[in-house]
């Protein structure tokens, strides 16, 4: 017999879904879950407001309909029951109330009375310890089920629903069952017709006793005080069963009359009780234990989560809806500030700027952009010296710098130490005292370098960020990542720049003195964020940070949602590290503490609290379309949508860009700034797990070129561009 080879193949390992991932997507989980406890309990979902109208009596028995208002079909039985003479059963229903509850209560003890609470489960649920109150008061408590329907057009699944989850909560709150029902829009035993009869039929053979009423103060239509009274007040000495509210508006004159009904009929020989009592019966009360009251008290434990969770998420929509307004009230004002001083005749920044720039560009497999970058550098109109350091490339990118044969480029080679330290290199091979450091990807107009370097003419000025802009914005991600940048950080600079603490020099377009950097020690490589911190460093150590509005860069963006998450994250990630490195600034004097003071607490809530929070307005956007008010929430969004399109139109109107991109601008909302949140998440998350993040290279295609540059000479490879995934 031959044996089979054994396969040396190994059996393929199970991925594990990273935690980074796992634990947003539970916290979404979670989120939505007690987000949709919240409106089950508070009747917005799974909520039916339809009421039958009447209809024939036909099927009903007639001793039903000339019967008492206690409606007994248990067991298959179809009888009724009346009170007794002199005894009157007080019934309130849809409640407990947190206002008016605890009044009905305290009035029903003053006068020693006792009454009977149809309590709905949405409110016993939410008010459990008014629940629990009334059961230790001696008063008897009875189901006016869940979400109050009229249970004639439910399905038998969805009645024992409502009773199941009304006892549920009965047995979280004080630790009892009923056996006592009263149906939603019941009325008098005669009102009983063939399509409330079956139900009661049915909810005899659950167990329940039926309790309506033949007694109606309509204390509901609030017909004052006397006219409550009167109505409340049964004929001749009759037992009666009377229907009050302890919920659903405003109970005052409830209250009110029930302080001069109880001492009035109790001085002509009524006795108030529970309806067992005045029917001789045992309590309707069960105590439950083990299982059932452990899912009880689960339930009202869960119920109050919801609820402060809901009331945190509310909060933070209105702290999101303070931050986004405050923001694009500062955008519009400062911004527009800043532009009349810039653009104001005579305006400059002191003496004119005409000594040599050494230009930096680290570059890592830049092979595809580098002969464009170095190109458009070429054709500045400002004297340069062009410094190419090739961080250990591996797919030639020195040679093909040193292959164009430029004058005044030089390439300096190291092996793979990161950007930083790329710069740092280039800092110490440069010969003149103004530094300007751009991406391998990025190209520069003829102009750029000039006026980069211009605030220099101001000695206070330490750095200078230019205007990045979004080389390849034909697609459409590369537009919404043009409206990004036009709005959301160019439009963000000026009114930094205003309030002086420009977070972030962009690494495509920046400016330096080689003194400043030389005294914070140059870039470093602490944060994945190093143009950050670099800006923040230069704000501690007293220097100015301002934005060069006609220094046009065009950068090569993302063109895949993979490659537009990595660059994100690392941005995210590197934002919060760098926030983080310089906490102390926050306490310390002088200009460091002018930063920490100002600028800290700004970017920490405009880059991370506020788009951490921004999701809340997608989240209750969602819910008020499925279950709230629809047309509110749609006029809602809508405004906050108007809003954004105010700013980006002046946004893109001072950044004379075309308007046709906004287009795109409602699309951007719902769809990439969902990314957005979920990358700042997963940022959030790494910080907080303690994970560490590396610098990922994104893959370029070299399509981008300055206006008025000098062509490119080497022949295209093809077309290298990828589909937006």
């Amino acid at each position: 017999m031959s044996s089979r080879p054994r396969s040396n193949r190994r059996a393929p390992r199970r991925r594990r879904l990273p935690m980074r991932y796992l634990l947003p997507s539970l916290l979404l989980v979670a989120l939505l879950a007690m987000l949709m406890l919240r409106g089950y309990v508070h009747s917005e979902i799974l909520a039916d407001h339809r009421i039958q109208p009447p209809a024939a009596t036909d099927h009903v028995p007639e001793k039903i309909l000339e019967g008492g208002p206690v409606i007994d079909t248990r067991g298959g039985r179809e009888t009724s029951m009346s009170v007794p003479e002199h005894r009157l059963v007080l019934t309130f229903d849809d409640g407990p109330d947190p206002e008016w509850t605890p009044k009905v209560l305290d009035v029903l003890k003053e006068h020693h009375a006792h009454g009977v609470f149809f309590v709905t489960g949405t409110m016993a649920s939410r008010y459990p310890d008014l629940v629990k109150r009334m059961v230790d008061e001696g008063h008897e408590v009875g189901l006016h089920t869940f979400n109050h329907p009229d249970l004639s057009y439910q399905s038998k699944s969805r009645i024992d629903w409502e009773l199941t989850q009304n006892q549920t909560a009965l047995a979280g709150a004080a630790g009892i069952r009923t056996s006592l029902f009263r149906p939603p829009y019941s009325s008098f035993a005669d009102a009983m017709d063939d399509k409330s009869w079956p139900v009661t039929k049915y909810i005899g053979s659950r167990g329940y006793i039926t309790v309506v009423n033949n007694t109606d103060s309509e204390d509901w239509k609030r017909p004052g005080v006397d006219e409550i009274i009167r109505r409340a007040t049964p004929k001749g000495g009759k037992g009666a069963i009377v229907l009050m509210h302890d919920s659903g508006g405003d109970r005052s004159q409830t209250v009110a009359a029930l302080d001069r009904f109880l001492p009035q009929l109790q001085g002509r020989g009524y006795d108030f009780v529970n309806l067992t009592e005045a029917l001789g019966a045992r309590s309707a009360h069960t105590p439950v234990h083990g299982v059932e009251l452990a899912k009880g008290k689960a339930w009202i434990y869960a119920v109050e989560a919801s609820d402060n969770v809901t009331d945190v998420l509310v909060v933070g929509l209105a702290v999101i809806g303070v931050l986004v307004f405050t923001r694009f009230g500062l955008m519009l004002l400062l911004s527009g500030a800043h532009a009349r001083r810039v653009r104001r005749r005579g305006f400059s920044w002191g003496p004119p700027v005409t000594e040599a720039v050494s230009v930096l560009v680290p570059a890592f497999n830049e092979a595809k952009c580098i002969e464009n970058t170095v190109r458009s550098l070429m054709s500045s109109e400002h004297p340069i010296e062009i410094i190419v350091i090739d961080d250990g490339s591996t797919d030639g990118t020195a040679r093909i710098v040193e292959n164009l044969r430029l004058p005044g480029v030089r390439v300096v080679r190291q092996h793979n130490a990161g950007k930083p330290a790329a710069l740092n290199r280039g800092l110490a091979n440069a010969r003149c005292d103004l530094i300007v450091m751009m991406d391998g990807d990025t190209v520069f107009e003829p102009s750029t370098v000039r006026e980069l370097v211009q605030p220099f003419g101001d000695r206070r000025v330490g750095a200078v960020a230019g205007n990045a802009k979004v080389g390849n914005k034909d697609s459409l991600i590369g537009a919404w990542q043009h409206i990004e940048y036009v709005m959301g950080f160019n439009l963000d600079r000026r009114m930094y720049d205003m309030l002086r603490c420009m977070p972030t020099i962009p690494g495509a377009v920046g400016a330096f003195r080689r003194s400043a950097l030389e005294r914070i020690g140059g870039m470093s490589d602490d944060t994945l964020a190093e143009d950050t911190d670099v800006t923040m460093a230069l704000h501690r150590d007293g220097w100015r940070v301002v934005y060069a509005e006609k220094a046009r860069a065009w950068t090569e963006a993302p063109e895949s949602v993979q490659q537009l998450w990595s660059q994100r994250y690392r941005w995210s990630y590197g934002t919060m590290q760098a926030i983080w490195k310089h906490r102390r600034s926050v306490i310390e004097s002088g200009p460091s503490g002018r930063f920490g003071r100002i600028g800290l607490p700004f970017v920490a809530l405009f880059m991370v609290l506020a788009p951490l929070l921004a999701p809340l307005i997608d989240v209750f956007l969602l819910y008020g379309l499925v279950f709230g008010p629809t047309q509110k929430t749609i006029v809602a969004w809508l405004g906050v949508l108007a809003i954004q399109a105010v700013c980006a139109a002046y946004a893109f109107r001072l950044d004379r860009e075309r308007m046709t991109h906004l287009i795109s601008l409602p699309l951007q909302q719902v769809l990439y700034r969902q990314l957005m949140y979920v990358v700042l998440l997963q940022s959030w998350i790494t910080a907080l797990t303690g994970g560490r993040l590396r610098w990922q290279k994104l893959r370029r295609t070299g399509t981008v070129e300055a206006p008025g540059a000098i062509p490119r000479q080497r022949a295209s490879h093809g077309n290298d561009r990828r589909p937006v995934a």
